[in-house]
């Protein structure tokens, strides 16, 4: 009397339950190939795309250092000017 629902289930729990038992029985190899597939993985933002954004913005701090810096140093003279009065 049972239903497919619960057959799936019960599938889908044995398999869960073989795939633990060879995960410890074969640690390292199934370590090896979980690492390797990471590795290929092309899901989310690659280095390249990391890389690429950081030196643009590397770019962009030493185009603009002068006006950071005078920016910057304008916040603190008036946070220094005004800290006084609080």
């Amino acid at each position: 009397m049972r239903t497919e629902a619960a057959d799936q289930i019960n599938g889908q729990l044995c398999e869960l339950l073989k795939t633990k038992h060879n995960n410890e029985k074969g640690g390292k190899k199934m370590k090896k190939k979980t690492l390797r597939d990471f590795w290929r993985e092309e899901d989310g933002m690659g280095t390249v795309e990391v890389i690429l954004i950081i030196v643009v913005l590397i770019g962009l701090v030493i185009i603009f250092k002068t006006q950071l810096t005078k920016i910057v140093n304008d916040i603190f003279s008036k946070i220094a000017s005004q800290s006084s009065s609080i």
